[in-house]
């Protein structure tokens, strides 16, 4: 192969290298995921962000536990969607930016709720950061690897 068909590869791994540090670093003792297999081994203490538990409220009633473990399945899908559009980033975007849009549209429901309620605990606080700053730095290295893709 000559120096120009590698370019592009080369290219796309450059920017995926930060992005699999930033995986490394969001591994919080809640999950393993192995990369290269694609397998996820949850902890037992995964099971806290299944239910009201999360945010203290755990002897909730049947109404409210039912709300959160709804919540956090839709949260888990756009965490799927996410993470099985790594592999294929680059020709991906649209996706990419659909699942950032749902994220970064919940962060300003909680960016209501702070106005409204005040300040929340301090892992819903990391959440809004995570929503409204960090996934749209996502959406714009995304944009820049698959800019470098495509030439």
């Amino acid at each position: 192969m000559t120096g120009n068909t590698d370019q592009p590869a080369d290219a796309v791994q450059v920017c995926i290298d930060p992005f699999r540090l930033a995986l490394q670093a969001a591994d919080i003792g809640l999950w393993r995921w192995d990369l290269r297999t694609g397998v996820v081994e949850l902890s037992p203490a995964a099971g806290v962000l299944l239910g009201p538990a999360m945010v203290g409220l755990a002897g909730a009633a049947a109404d409210s536990d039912s709300h959160y473990r709804y919540l956090s399945g839709l949260l888990f899908g756009i965490g799927i969607g996410f993470a099985t559009t790594v592999a294929r980033i680059e020709t991906r975007s649209a996706r990419f930016r659909v699942l950032a849009a749902l994220v970064v549209i919940g962060g300003f429901a909680r960016l209501l709720s702070l106005t409204l309620h005040g300040a929340p605990g301090k892992p819903m606080l990391f959440g809004l950061v995570m929503e409204l700053l960090v996934t749209p730095a996502l959406v714009g290295w995304q944009a820049r690897v698959a800019a470098k893709a495509r030439r």
